[in-house]
């Protein structure tokens, strides 16, 4: 018997010139030089990304990552830099690459790779447009929303020499929206293993180990600001994050399916008091990558990881996974679930008592109880719930208006549904805030919030940490400050390692008047979701604001925008800061910068920022508060 040759899982992206013949049929020599400059543009910008040109093939390059994220940001990069290259060629000589990008299975041998994902790869590009880029749905599922792209579904494309249908999407970056800036991948940071070690060594000499945990989380861009660095300790208590579980059912559909799934264990394990876990928004920045778990373990300040697999066959469900103590690397448990979907739930509690069980917690007489509880008992809601959750977690109006659809059937099913209500709720809530249109024009701002409010009044049968905290956010919108405040707390209460919630009352802390208190509160956030989103450095930059710590405050707001740039909440506080700092040029560009996005995305809609809009979306209950956010809009020369 022949053995099967090992393989890895990988990022492919592939790059070929669209009507090569053509080109150097009408002059070989110019193609030619024109192609081996544009081979060397494309080999760099891979070499930043963390990638490997694997080969050369005349016109088309192969490469690989070990981050999907690293291998589509490359791709965009690659192509706007090629098409500054070819404006200053005659529209006929320009040469233009079709990129195919895809996650699958390559046999890596002698310096190259081979396999399916390096066909599928090059089937892709055949389906780019000329300076275009087309992604596989694996692609698509691992990326979600945390990249600024535009993705248009182009169906099941039949291509040569694969046996099943390819689900294609065309993939282009949000105009005016900045790429995310290289970073090492895992590979590279393990080739520069020797070089940080003796930078460490004398760091930790020379500044002492607070210090130098703060320069680390400087460097990953996720400390709280770079005038206060703090280190990630591990807790007091077990600590674990979840990784996302891999789709076994060889179905890409089913995709959803599986992350559900991990969402769920995260969940069930967060509810519980005597376990540090790491928040989901974080857990899944790892999805698609090649993963070293000693090294995972050590930037979240955790012990433990639990990772595994999900097949889901017809009614057929089946789990498999282990636990990894990432001190030792060893298993300290692993065993396989298997059941229907009508035990969906009870195969995800039996995950969570061993887990439980095999790291000594003790559950109080409340969790306990909780445990036993179920959301629905209806699994034809949940299925329609984890669809319409997919979309939810991509955050683009036309997946909120996806996510509706499926949020709505799932309530059919089971009216009490009181998760599908909440992320009706919440879906409505931040379209409300954030302008955005989930129909045809029908339904208007003060409508969705209405229905907002309509959703959220079902959730009161049993509540949950999200419903909380959209309670707490519109009742600080109504200037009800005390109700904002007792709803934030509900929120940790119901998920005591719930970071979004931390960041709710940390934001109501702030706005009522407690600034310190509050920025306690976010950097516990920060803690139990290290790769945070935007919204929780926006919480920073306000306490910093409120505190009158305005170059904190900037750097904070900075690098929000930078995560999010259409972070509409702190670029009005930029405005402000800017105003104190006396940066009028750096203000007023980006005044024109919001107000151009706005006439762009809102169809002139939206009025230019006004201190008493700016006021609406930061209600601080005390006079001088607002008075401080005012005064700093009319120093930027914002009118009232």
């Amino acid at each position: 018997m022949v053995d099967r040759l090992p393989r890895r899982l990988a990022a492919i992206l592939y790059a070929d010139v669209a009507g090569y013949a053509r080109l150097t049929g009408q002059d070989e020599d110019a193609t030619h030089r024109t192609l081996t400059e544009y081979l060397d543009r494309i080999a760099t910008t891979t070499e930043r990304y963390g990638g490997r040109v694997m080969h050369y093939a005349g016109d088309a390059v192969l490469a690989m990552f070990e981050a999907v994220a690293d291998a589509l940001s490359c791709a965009a990069q690659v192509q706007r830099e090629l098409q500054a290259c070819n404006q200053d060629l005659p529209n006929e000589r320009r040469v233009r690459f079709r990129i195919g990008v895809h996650i699958g299975d390559v046999i890596e041998d002698r310096g190259d790779i081979y396999g399916e994902g390096v066909n599928v790869a090059a089937r892709l590009e055949s389906l780019a447009e000329p300076g275009g880029i087309c992604i596989s749905e694996s692609v698509h599922s691992a990326v979600g929303s945390r990249l600024p792209f535009d993705f248009e579904f182009m169906g099941e494309q039949a291509v040569k020499n694969i046996a099943e249908p390819v689900k294609a999407y065309r993939a282009t970056v949000i105009p005016g929206v900045a790429l995310p800036e290289p970073g090492a991948s895992p590979r590279t940071r393990r080739q520069k293993s020797n070089t940080l070690v003796v930078v460490v060594a004398v760091g930790v000499f020379i500044l002492g180990a607070v210090v130098l945990g703060g320069w680390q989380l400087w460097l990953r861009g996720e400390g709280v600001a770079p005038s206060e660095p703090e280190a990630l300790l591990r807790p007091d208590k077990p600590s674990i994050a979840v990784l996302p579980f891999t789709n076994m059912s060889g179905d890409p559909e089913q995709e959803y399916f599986a992350d559900g799934m991990t969402d769920d264990l995260i969940t069930g394990l967060s509810r519980i008091s005597g376990l540090f876990v790491i928040a989901r928004h974080t857990s899944f920045s790892y999805k698609g990558q090649l993963l070293d778990i000693a090294q995972i373990a050590h930037e979240l300040g955790v012990k433990h990881i639990l990772e595994g697999s999900v097949r889901r066959t017809g009614d057929a469900v089946r789990i498999n996974a282990q636990l990894v103590d990432a001190t030792s690397q060893g298993h300290v448990w692993a065993q396989r679930f298997e059941g229907s979907m009508s035990d969906v739930f009870g195969l995800q509690d039996k995950v969570t008592s061993e887990i439980v069980r095999v790291l000594s917690i003790t559950l109080t007489e409340d969790e306990k109880v909780a445990r036993g509880a179920v959301e629905t008992k209806d699994t034809r809601a949940y299925d329609q719930f984890l669809q319409g959750w997919q979309h939810y977690l991509r955050q683009t109006p036309e997946n909120f208006r996806q996510a509706i659809t499926h949020f709505k059937k799932a309530i059919e099913i089971d009216p009490q549904y009181s998760r599908a209500n909440a992320a009706l709720a919440a879906t409505y809530w931040e379209s409300y805030k954030r302008y955005w249109q989930l129909g045809s024009g029908a339904i208007r701002a003060i409508e969705m919030r209405v229905l907002a409010q309509d959703y959220l009044a079902k959730t009161q049968t049993r509540p949950i940490s999200i419903a909380y905290q959209i309670a707490a956010d519109m009742l600080l919108h109504e200037q009800r400050y005390e109700g904002a405040l007792r709803e934030a707390e509900k929120a940790i209460a119901a998920d005591p390692n719930d970071a979004d919630g931390y960041a709710t009352l940390a934001n109501a802390l702030i706005l009522t008047g407690q600034p310190e208190r509050g920025m306690r509160t976010v950097k516990r956030a920060m803690e139990l979701n290290p790769r945070y989103p935007s919204f929780y450095l926006y919480v920073v930059g306000l306490a910093q604001f409120t505190m009158d710590n305005f170059g904190d405050a900037e750097t904070a707001l900075t690098r929000a925008i930078a995560l999010n740039p259409l972070d509409r909440w702190s670029a009005r506080l930029l405005l402000a800061t800017y105003g104190y700092l006396g940066e009028e040029e750096r203000a007023a560009r980006l005044y024109e910068t919001i107000n151009e996005r706005d006439r762009r995305g809102f169809q002139n809609f939206l009025d230019p920022i006004t201190i008493r809009v700016a006021a609406y979306w930061h209600p601080f209950k005390n006079a001088a508060d607002a008075e401080r956010l005012a005064e700093g809009l009319r120093k930027s020369g914002i009118a009232e």
